[in-house]
């Protein structure tokens, strides 16, 4: 039986004022060439927001400081579908799926893990017809 610590990595980030979230997250994501990745954690504030709320299909933005509530979802490597909450100043949330333009304000800390023994890709689904998450063992081709 593999230990919890043969099985997943962690890795840790902090992004800086004025990076863009989704787009330093993919270049992490590339740079470190992870097949199986999830956000764990992440704290810290925009100044610039660009997300997409559920079944919408124009773009929120707004330019106003938010602290980010939450983030959770799935990177492979090609691709990743992340959803994000946002809290105003008056603890107002919003959220919805994030896209690039989410500009950080002070500081985003990102805690994300790996499943070393999988691999995630995204496929179109027939039923759907979006690219949905598709999970293989990493020791085996795709098929």
């Amino acid at each position: 039986m593999p230990k919890p610590s043969d099985t997943l990595s962690i890795h840790a980030i902090r992004l800086l004022p004025g990076q863009d979230l989704k787009q330093e997250l993919d270049k992490f994501a590339k740079t470190h060439q992870l097949q199986a990745a999830f956000i764990l954690t992440c704290v810290g504030s925009l100044q610039k927001v660009c997300i997409r709320p559920a079944n919408q299909t124009v773009p929120l933005r707004l330019e106003q400081k938010m602290e980010i509530v939450s983030l959770v979802g799935t990177i492979s490597p090609d691709g990743m579908h992340l959803h994000i909450s946002l809290s105003d100043a008056e603890g107002k949330t919003i959220g919805g799926h994030l896209l690039d333009g989410n500009e950080v304000f002070t500081t985003a800390e990102i805690v994300i893990g790996e499943a070393s023994q999988l691999k995630f890709r995204r496929e179109t689904d027939s039923l759907t017809t979006f690219k949905e998450l598709t999970v293989y063992p990493r020791n085996k081709p795709n098929p």
